[in-house]
């Protein structure tokens, strides 16, 4: 049985150019980069090389580019390294309501330090409205948090304006974009972000290997002490097949960005199409600013977690939320955000696509969704009818 991948949002396969661009480092090329003879100049020389194409694509200095162990680790350092190196009469934290557990929770564990941590409403979709935010913004905020691209709804924010806004209030802008490479413009010369983070395991590169943007002139403390790796600011033996996977990864998605949007796009449509000509009962929550690898949808009268699984069984491999967030108890915090209530959250799959989509996996996609929907439906019913029966 063919399986079915449509959870791109979680994460993708190693390009196949960009595993051979790694390669070499692992074997030939394995020198410690923090080492003075050939074998480390040869590491340290591709180390650059990375931070340079990176920089070369986020249009800003090498300098300004850091490398970490993901985007986890990128929200953390943003987050708690400036707040906890610029704590003065500002101590106020703002983020968007459906940002990621890496930014909720690094800002919620700053409040031990006396840190106030507000949460900017998001619309239907997941975007952070301009005229809320310019209403919480002001003389008491230090950070603004908000996602480039959400990575439950795939909803894009409009960075650049609430960019201006947080920097008119002499606020600091950081924006998680992890979601967003391939998919939406990151050059941060235009959007006038101070830190974004990145994490290559999203756009085809390998895991443990991710990008943190700090703008020249922006103070933040180190998250790891120990050596001098990454200019002195993030200890740690260098992990020279991943940074060079990175950027490798980074330019090519950006390369390809335009036309694999334009594909994946008619891709989303057919999807939505087909599925609403099969099923009643949906409610999309992808709104018309958003990415065109994700679909976000809720459906009445499923359990998402059991679609999930039965799907699972007839090769389609969909999500019942980030997979930050499985495993919860709780409802997703971005659908809470949105104004779903509990049972409509429970009810909500994310289905995300990638390069390795084609029509006929979405017909197939559909096929399958459509079967497993309708099987549990009559199940709850039949449950519905024995419980009526019994009272």
């Amino acid at each position: 049985m063919k399986r079915i991948y449509l959870d791109y949002a979680a994460t993708t396969p190693m390009d196949e150019d960009v595993f051979k661009e790694t390669v070499p480092y692992f074997t030939d090329f394995f020198g410690n980069a923090s080492t003075s003879y050939s074998y480390g100049r040869e590491a340290a020389f591709a180390v650059d090389e990375a931070r340079r194409t990176a920089a070369n694509v986020l249009n800003c200095r090498p300098e300004e580019i850091y490398f970490t162990s993901g985007g986890s680790e990128s929200d953390n350092w943003a987050i708690k390294g400036f707040c906890l190196a610029n704590k003065n009469e500002r101590n106020e934290i703002l983020i968007g309501a459906a940002e990621h557990p890496a930014v909720l929770n690094a800002a919620e564990s700053l409040t031990k330090y006396g840190f106030t941590v507000k949460k900017i409403p998001v619309d239907r979709y997941g975007r952070v409205g301009l005229p809320d935010f310019e209403s919480m913004v002001g003389a008491k905020t230090l950070l603004v948090s908000v996602m480039t691209v959400n990575n439950e709804t795939g909803a894009v924010n409009d960075i650049k304006s609430l960019c201006e806004t947080a920097h008119k209030a002499g606020a600091v802008f950081h924006t998680d974009a992890v979601q967003a490479v391939g998919h939406t413009d990151i050059d941060v010369r235009t959007s006038g972000a101070d830190m974004l983070s990145l994490s290559a395991h999203k756009f085809y590169g390998p895991k443990g290997a991710g990008i943190l943007y700090i703008k020249k002139g922006v103070k933040i403390d180190n998250l790891i002490d120990g050596g001098h790796q990454e200019l002195s600011r993030r200890a740690g033996t260098t992990n020279t097949p991943g940074i060079v996977g990175a950027a490798k990864a980074l330019k090519k998605a950006t390369d390809l960005r335009e036309t694999e949007e334009k594909r994946l796009l008619a891709l989303k449509n057919r999807f939505i199409s087909a599925i609403s000509a099969r099923l009643d009962g949906l409610t999309f929550n992808c709104g018309p600013v958003s990415s065109a690898a994700v679909i976000s949808v809720t459906i009445d009268g499923v359990d998402a977690s059991a679609l999930v699984n039965l799907a699972d069984v007839k090769g389609l491999c969909i999500s019942a939320g980030s997979a930050c967030s499985a495993g919860s108890l709780e409802p997703s915090h971005v659908l809470k955000a949105i104004g779903l209530t509990s049972e409509q959250a429970a009810s909500t799959v994310r289905i995300s696509m990638g390069r390795g989509t084609t029509e006929e996996d979405i017909d197939k996609a559909t096929e399958i969704l459509a079967s497993c929907v309708n099987n549990l439906r009559s199940i709850k019913l039949v449950k519905d009818l024995t419980k009526t029966r019994e009272v």
